[in-house]
């Protein structure tokens, strides 16, 4: 008897305490008894893969860890049942090239479904399209620019765009019966939206989205009722044993039924693998889900929330932007034609500085925060007084 619903998780990145599990294809001891019980009886699986899978290593100048997975963890994947894996996110280029097409070819050989990542920007949007319940479901996944993007001619993930991205939403809805998005951004460890996270979920809703899921954040969010469609800001990792950060601990599976009703399984993270969350646990973890979902319905909770959050980040901001400023500072610099700062920005900073720099320009999460964080900073000094 077919199953009544699809289940949707958030990253799934093998890692050092964990790899020999998903290499022996061990689910129990990955996901638990319960949990693998729930995976089993769905009608359809899908995670967000954030790590390439290959066996060479050939780490990118980045921003960051550069993940990396032998592609013998396949196999835990197929353990519990995965059907879909989105590689639209900040970290499948880790391994350069190389990685992203290993990836590729290790998922086509065991039958396991992918999108969002591709030879070049056209093949990175290609939606994917499954049926459900009798109807057409469309699935579409894009990321924030970071370090993984995909351009015109050059491999990568695909870039949210909205000179294209909301047209592939609506072309896909015209072909489906219904649409659900991944969306991977925002601001990692923040549990709300910003205010133009939430304008694109919105624009993605009004564009044909019936369903837009906000991954990257590595935390619990929040969930907004828009219109006809449902947006999640956050449902933290699945599987990703890498953090003792408080947010790593717990997260959401996203259920959603044949008549499009979604629902919210809490997960723990226990050992290196995850289980499904106690009655008391899991009561704990939603109850603060809907406290949050409740709070951004508040007008002007959303834009506060992220003033106060961006006030946090304005020291960070400025001291990776700045560099010294004294006057023999200056003049090594201008003496050694700019080799100067760079050598301060990664000897203090490290090798990625200023590659990272460059990201919280690029990227929306970083770039709309240092934007809110400088002005708050100015605008306090030009008020009335």
């Amino acid at each position: 008897m077919p199953s009544d619903y699809i289940l949707i998780g958030a990253d799934l990145v093998p890692t050092e305490s964990n790899t020999e599990l998903f290499i022996q294809g061990d689910a129990e001891n990955l996901v638990g008894e319960g949990l693998k019980d729930i995976l089993d009886r769905a009608a359809y699986r899908i995670f967000n893969l954030e790590t390439p899978l290959t066996d060479m290593r050939k780490p990118i100048i980045k921003q960051g860890p550069n993940l990396i997975a032998p592609t013998a963890t396949v196999k835990g994947y197929k353990a519990f049942g995965v059907d879909l894996l989105t590689l639209a996110n900040n970290h499948i280029m880790d391994q350069d090239i190389q990685g992203l097409k290993s990836t590729v070819e290790t998922l086509n050989k065991v039958g396991i479904n992918h999108l969002g990542a591709g030879k070049d920007l056209v093949s990175a949007a290609v939606p994917f399209i499954f049926e459900f319940g009798g109807k057409k479901a469309g699935v579409y996944a894009c990321a924030e620019h970071e370090f993984s993007i995909a351009g015109e001619d050059k491999p990568g993930a695909n870039p949210f765009d909205p000179l294209w991205s909301l047209d592939h939403v609506a072309k896909l809805k015209g072909k489906t019966d219904f649409v659900i998005v991944l969306y991977h951004g925002g601001k990692e460890h923040y549990r709300y939206p910003s205010p133009d996270l939430q304008k694109i979920c919105r624009r993605l809703v009004d564009k044909g989205a019936d369903l837009v899921i906000c991954q990257h954040s590595h935390c619990i969010g929040c969930e907004e009722r828009y219109r006809k469609g449902i947006i999640v800001y956050g449902q933290g990792n699945f599987i990703f044993d890498d953090s003792s950060d408080e947010c790593w601990q717990t997260s959401l599976l996203v259920k959603m039924d044949a008549d499009l009703g979604v629902s919210y399984l809490p997960l723990v993270k226990t050992g290196n693998g995850v289980r499904l969350a106690d009655e008391m646990s899991g009561q704990k973890i939603l109850d603060g889900f809907r406290f949050r979902s409740e709070e951004i319905q508040k007008p002007g909770y959303i834009e506060m929330q992220y003033a106060q959050f961006a006030d946090s980040f304005l020291d960070f901001y400025l001291r990776a932007l700045s560099g010294k400023k004294s006057v023999w500072f200056r003049i090594f610099n201008r003496l050694s034609k700019g080799a100067y700062m760079k050598r301060y920005l990664q000897k203090t900073y490290g090798t990625a500085s200023i590659v990272g720099i460059a990201n919280y320009i690029d990227c929306e999460a970083h770039k709309e925060l240092l934007s809110k964080a400088m002005k708050n900073g100015y605008e306090r000094k030009t008020k009335w007084a």
